[in-house]
Order: structure tokens, then C-alpha cells, then sequence
């Protein structure tokens, strides 16, 4: 088996599994006031996760990191993410506490923004909610 046929099958039981065990009612429901926001989150999802794949049948990820890993952008796009992921985790523990960011990190440490990207979509109405008192 590949390694692509194998992260694409871990990532889609993570996503399974995330989807199962948030789901409500309103999860792709674009009704109110932010419904084209929402829409718009779950839009950069499926593109990023339909680009990704695309990406992985493509090129080898690990030979490409290896490669701009040798840049000095490279190496200081890779610290970027990461710190963007990191913040983002912090951003999982305000909303949820630690018990959710602790579940969230390795698939977050694995596949990035996809795990990010899916996690707005999912608790959108409720980010949403905390942040603006709706």
C-alpha cells in the first residue's frame, strides 16, 4: 500500500470520525447573517482538500519538504505554519478546552490546515456565537 493511499486513509477516518462525533443539525446550514462566511469556510475546505489530493498523486511531500527545506523561505515558511497551527491549537483549547486541543493536535501536526479548516467548519456557528454574542 502507498504511503498516499495510507494518510489519505487516516485522514479520512479522522474526518469521519470528527464529523460524527460533532455533528448538529446546522452544520451545513448557510442560513443568517454569516451563512456566506460559513459557506465560504467549507468552500476553502473542499477546494484545499480536492488541491491536496491532487498535490499528493503529483509529488512526493516528504522529497519535496526535504527540498525547500534547504532554503532559507523555506525553512522559514515550514516555522511559519507550524506557528500558525500552534496558535491555532491555542485557539482550540479557548473554545473548547484542553481535552478537544489535545485530540486535535496530532491530526493538526499531520495534516495542517486541512484539520483547521475542518474544525471552523464544523464549529462555526459556535466561534461564531462566542465571538460576536450572537
Amino acid at each position: 500500500m502507498s504511503a498516499n493511499t495510507i494518510s489519505w486513509s487516516v485522514y479520512s477516518i479522522f474526518a469521519t470520525a470528527a464529523l460524527y462525533l460533532n455533528w448538529h443539525p446546522d452544520i451545513f446550514s448557510f442560513t443568517g447573517n454569516l451563512g456566506i462566511l460559513k459557506l465560504v469556510v467549507w468552500v476553502a475546505f473542499a477546494a484545499f482538500l480536492a488541491y491536496s489530493v491532487y498535490c499528493s498523486f503529483q509529488e512526493n511531500i516528504f522529497r519535496t519538504i526535504r527540498k525547500i527545506a534547504e532554503f532559507h523561505w523555506g525553512k522559514k515558511i515550514g516555522i511559519d505554519l507550524y506557528l500558525g497551527l500552534f496558535m491555532f491549537q491555542v485557539f482550540i483549547y479557548l473554545h473548547e478546552g484542553s481535552l478537544a486541543a489535545v485530540l486535535w493536535l496530532v491530526p493538526t501536526i499531520l495534516f495542517a490546515n486541512l484539520s483547521a479548516l475542518l474544525y471552523l467548519g464544523i464549529h462555526f456557528d459556535s466561534i461564531a456565537s462566542k465571538l460576536l454574542g450572537l
